[in-house]
């Protein structure tokens, strides 16, 4: 029978009065977004006086002192802070990507210009100003602005990461799915989360043995935990509950002042994004609009066609080089064909550069580990940083793959997961891709195929060509910087 609460001996390190917390949570998130809009005003600053400086020193410019033109900067700065503000850049409590961060910066400081100028043009008509300054300030101040915001970003992870402004978590569910919650917490500190305990939801669930945090308690004690234990928020692990469960559970946790997230059904996993239109007057709930049909199917090939043909050519001495090492290193071929499904489910053989000994699958296929002892010395090096996918833009260019999408899996697999992950096969309704969203998102390798199809079918039904331009950039920095270096 679930102990209660207070029939437990509570574990020293866990036990924080709220009369204790919020104050020095507000105070860190409160220095947070004030240092960033430092940073943000500094930029600007930095930006327009650097735009002045490098003209100044143009002989083609005739141009005042810089005193001159302090409006402009001015009015640069209270516009951009509204936009800011109503955008939400302040609020990053989660980390997100420096390359999402800089699309919205570039984006923010375009708008910024634009409603600069036309605030001057109409109540400061006798202002005079360099179209060349607007415009090199601008673009230099999204330039400082971004580099600013990763030194910020990087300092706040990684004040997070050993508890200064961190969240406090209770995590509903001692299920596995509250196990893959818990250890995706534990794995990346720079979230800012500090999971105090797990509650069993006695919602049919087997408790896990090996939790790592304490079992505090049911879901009646809910209320006492919040407040016990100074929670600031609340994670629900119970994607097989009912809404009328869920509905209830939050209902405790909305008695207090809590932030509450929940981890989606299956529904939620197959129905990305839910709309309503209308047939002849009568509402329709649009489950799944399938984004990437029709004049987009063309432009995501020629964009395949475009960049893979660069591609190859840029990088052919490249690979040559890799090809020579490769049959220095170990006796064998150069390349690895691989039997994968592709669009429709249809069979084809990916290229890839060998990174394993040739008799690697003597005892049948099986998944590639970190360590896998099976890697030659070259192809351990190969793997970490993905060169030997590097011969699939043949697969792309001749039209079997795309640049972006899925990442296509062996039969013997398919056949596997299947049977047991809803809507797996609409991943094969795209081609397969040499990256894709779940790949950049840290999902390769040996790691949740319920979690990769879940972000599979999320690119699906969202694909823009700004979306796939996205996930090339993040895939190059990524391989760059050395992240998300699992192989696929």
């Amino acid at each position: 029978m679930q102990q209660s609460i207070s029939d437990r001996t509570t574990p020293t390190e866990y036990v924080v009065r709220r009369s204790s917390r919020p104050g020095v949570l507000k105070r860190a998130q409160f220095f947070f977004m004030a240092t960033l809009a430092v940073v943000d005003l500094a930029s600007i600053w930095l930006g327009f006086w650097s735009a002045y400086w490098l003209l100044k020193r143009n002989p083609e410019f005739i141009i005042g002192e810089f005193g001159e033109f302090l409006l402009l900067p001015g009015v640069y700065m209270g516009v951009m802070s509204l936009i800011y503000f109503s955008q939400r850049m302040y609020q990053r409590r989660r980390p997100v990507t420096h390359l999402d961060e800089f699309f919205k910066v570039v984006t923010y400081n375009l708008l910024t210009m634009l409603f600069t100028v036309a605030l001057l043009t109409l109540f400061a008509r006798d202002f005079q100003y360099h179209r060349a300054f607007v415009l090199l300030g601008a673009g230099l101040t999204m330039v400082y602005d971004t580099i600013g915001r990763v030194i910020h970003a990087q300092l706040q992870w990684w004040a997070q990461a050993r508890g200064i402004g961190d969240d406090r978590v209770l995590l509903i569910g001692a299920g596995e799915v509250g196990q893959m919650l818990l250890q995706k917490i534990k794995m990346h500190p720079k979230l800012g989360y500090q999971v105090v305990g797990v509650v069993d939801a006695g919602k049919g669930e087997r408790a896990l043995q090996g939790l790592d945090a304490p079992l505090l308690g049911s879901l009646a004690d809910v209320p006492t935990l919040i407040d016990r234990y100074a929670i600031d928020e609340v994670i629900i692990g119970l994607p097989e509950s009912s809404h009328q469960d869920l509905v209830n559970i939050i209902s405790l946790c909305e008695r207090e002042k809590v932030g509450i997230r929940v981890f989606p059904d299956v529904f939620q996993i197959m129905a990305s994004e839910v709309t309503i239109g209308d047939l002849g007057g009568l509402p329709l709930l649009t489950i799944r609009d399938v984004a990437l049909q029709g004049w987009k199917l063309t432009v995501k090939r020629g964009m395949d066609i475009v960049l893979s043909a660069i591609g190859l050519v840029l990088l052919s001495p490249f690979m040559l080089l890799i090809a020579l090492l490769i049959k220095l290193d170990s006796p064998g071929p150069v390349f690895y064909t691989q039997e994968r499904m592709g669009l429709d489910a249809k069979p084809f053989k990916i290229i890839k550069f060998r990174s394993m000994r040739q008799d690697a699958e003597s005892d049948g296929p099986g998944w590639t580990t970190p360590d896998d002892p099976r890697k030659t010395k070259l192809g351990a090096f190969m793997r970490r940083f993905n060169i030997d996918e590097l011969p699939q833009l043949i697969n792309v260019l001749i039209g079997e793959m795309s640049l972006v999408g899925p990442r296509p899996e062996r039969p013997v697999y398919v056949e596997q997961f299947r049977q047991i992950i809803p809507r797996y096969m609409d991943r094969h309704r795209e081609k397969a891709g040499l990256t894709g969203w779940a790949q950049v998102n840290g999902l390769r390798g040996d790691t949740s195929i319920v979690e990769r199809t879940k972000y599979d079918l999320w690119y699906i039904e969202n694909w823009s060509i700004g979306l796939d331009i996205m996930i090339l950039l993040r895939t190059v920095l990524q391989t760059i910087f050395g992240t998300n270096r699992n192989a696929y």
